[in-house]
């Protein structure tokens, strides 16, 4: 029988020890991650602009740049535990020196807020939940700022659409469905017992 999923004492009150290592293992790894993407990000560019369509490398490569934050609420089960997570894998590639600098922290904080939404949406009572609607919400939310930080504002109503649905595909992908599947290898593992 399925347990419901809710959330535990754990998830309340003061971080554990174990719960800042876990939290500190998912900012380093991926800062790495992150600054990996940067040169992927610029050759997947390097193809799209000469056919004019440079705003969906931002669409196609987002997921994978908002993957540390549903990761560390799937697993920590904590709020605020998805910005947290964001914003160190952000300063992660910041400090190894990737191409935005510290813009990038703005980037994190974005996409951290967007994702942890999702799980806010939910009461933070149930996670998988939580997570599928982290997909849409940080679509959402980095859409918006999108809007007027890359200047989507300026193009038609067919090309934000087409931005839009890119854009939740890679997160759905990226931020969703590869976190879930990650999430339950380290379970089956037995290398983290997470709250669930």
């Amino acid at each position: 029988m399925e347990q419901v999923e809710t959330v535990t004492a754990g998830s309340k009150g003061k971080w554990s020890l174990r719960e800042v290592i876990l939290m500190a293992l998912i900012g380093i790894a991926f800062g790495v991650i992150y600054f990996i993407m940067d040169p992927v990000y610029t050759a997947l560019d390097a193809v799209l602009v000469p056919l004019g369509l440079h705003q969906y490398t931002i669409a196609i490569t987002i997921g994978p740049w908002m993957m540390a934050a549903p990761l560390a609420s799937y697993l920590l089960k904590r709020v605020g535990a998805g910005l947290i997570g964001e914003l160190l894998g952000a300063t992660g590639e910041a400090l190894l020196g990737g191409y935005w600098g510290v813009a990038t922290l703005i980037s994190g904080f974005i996409q951290g807020i967007g994702s942890e939404l999702g799980f806010t949406l939910t009461g933070y009572k149930s996670w998988k939940m939580g997570l599928i609607l982290s997909t849409f919400t940080g679509t959402c939310v980095t859409f918006i700022w999108s809007l007027f930080h890359d200047g989507y504002l300026q193009f038609d109503f067919g090309m934000l659409v087409g931005l839009f649905i890119v854009r939740w595909i890679s997160i759905a992908f990226f931020a969703g469905l590869l976190v879930y599947w990650t999430v339950n290898l380290l379970e089956k593992s037995k290398l983290l017992k997470t709250n669930r």
